[in-house]
């Protein structure tokens, strides 16, 4: 058994210094190996970071959210409606809120507005201590802040759709640790932002609603719908899938983008694995001259085959994991997260699976060493005497 172990490390030694030899020609596939697993595993790592991400930030989405829908589109509704809901059971809280977005002329911008009777009431883990919405005070976004050029100043005004002027009170900014959700965001009391969109007194545009047992959610959004007809409910599984389903087919467009890629290297793979040139032969017949069994030989390939698809396969994924960590994914942050005036400049953390890791894998290193089984096995029938 220590023979064995010291006849392969052995072999394993010969096959690191035979690709050293052939160092110029080795390079050019180790580059192309590391550049196609780090454009996957990018893309890869990238998507899945982003799932993990929007997970985490749908746990504080409301359980049930009810809509007013007219010819299809959503409406205003009337905020006594949460009235109706008081007699089902399982209910722990309803939440009215006004909800929209703001185009801001003056730079371009859109502006999610969201506005709500007491902030603590949704975006309590969102706010500073002891943050004030009265009068005309709204907390916003980073994104907000720099555009609209209210680092220095607290006061500044937006326009009524009569347009008439309102003015507003920076009472504070949302944690930068948050820019993800809330870089684009105004959030104010819902009598501002009534005012602001010059909605009636009664109106709002959603009802939020968090349920005493999760197991339940089902079962209320039935009982909502049969209370409110008219209306959209919509669950916080429903949300998760939608995002979960943008996601996965902005990347599949993404992947169908880089397949053309995957395919040229597969392409190059085999032409580069099964090839058996002059000079690998003359070594070969070497070789099995001075005494090397085919047994010998065939390891030698393989060993040489898995250093070098393994160490560009674990470079491209530590390039990719740099990529998603230090630089946002830069390349793909446009394609999967579309392209907005108040980018939100948050910082993506890598997540990875052992799906993620699995499927690289299989799409990169298996189709070589599939491919270099060809020369590996063709290298043990070469003979000493070939020798020219």
């Amino acid at each position: 058994m220590k023979n064995a172990i010291s006849r392969h490390l052995n072999l394993l030694d010969f096959s690191l210094l035979s690709l050293l030899r052939n160092r110029l020609k080795n390079f050019g596939m180790f580059v192309v190996f590391t550049l196609v697993v780090f454009f996957l595993g990018s893309f890869q790592l990238f998507t899945s970071s982003l799932q993990f991400m929007s997970d985490q930030l749908l746990e504080n989405v409301p359980d049930i959210t009810i809509q007013q829908m007219s010819a299809g589109r959503q409406i205003n509704m009337n905020g006594d409606l949460a009235d109706r809901l008081s007699h089902i059971y399982g209910i722990k809280s309803v939440t009215r809120r006004i909800w929209g977005y703001y185009f801001d002329e003056s730079n371009g911008a859109n502006y999610t507005v969201v506005g709500v009777e007491s902030p603590a009431s949704s975006f309590s883990h969102l706010l500073p201590e002891g943050t004030d919405l009265s009068a005309s005070r709204v907390i916003m976004g980073e994104g907000v802040e720099r555009v609209r050029g209210l680092t220095g100043r607290k006061a500044f005004t937006l326009f009524r759709p009569d347009l008439s002027q309102q003015g507003f009170e920076k009472a504070a900014v949302f944690d930068p640790n948050t820019r993800s959700l809330t870089s684009d965001m105004l959030l104010m009391h819902m009598d501002t932002a009534r005012s602001l969109f010059g909605m009636q007194a009664d109106e709002i545009t959603d009802l939020l609603v968090e349920s005493g047992n999760p197991a339940e959610i089902d079962t209320i959004a039935k009982k909502i719908r049969a209370a409110l007809p008219g209306t959209r409910v919509i669950t916080k599984e429903q949300i998760a899938k939608t995002y979960h389903g943008v996601f996965g087919w902005r990347s599949g467009v993404g992947s169908i983008a880089l397949a053309g890629g995957i395919l040229a290297f597969m392409i190059l793979a085999w032409e580069r694995a099964s090839g058996f040139s002059r000079e690998e032969k003359r070594e070969t017949a070497i070789l099995r001259g001075i005494g090397f069994q085919a047994a010998d030989i065939l390891s030698i390939k393989i060993y040489e085959t898995f250093c070098l698809s393994l160490t560009a396969f674990l470079a491209g994924l530590v390039l990719s994991w740099m990529h998603i960590a230090f630089f946002d994914g830069i390349l793909f942050k446009p394609l999967l997260l579309g392209w907005s005036v108040l980018k939100p400049g948050f910082s993506i953390i890598p997540h990875v699976t052992g799906n993620d890791l699995l499927l690289l894998f299989c799409l990169s290193v298996v189709p070589y060493w599939c491919a270099a089984l060809i020369p590996a096995w063709r290298s043990t029938l070469v003979r000493a005497d070939s020798v020219v």
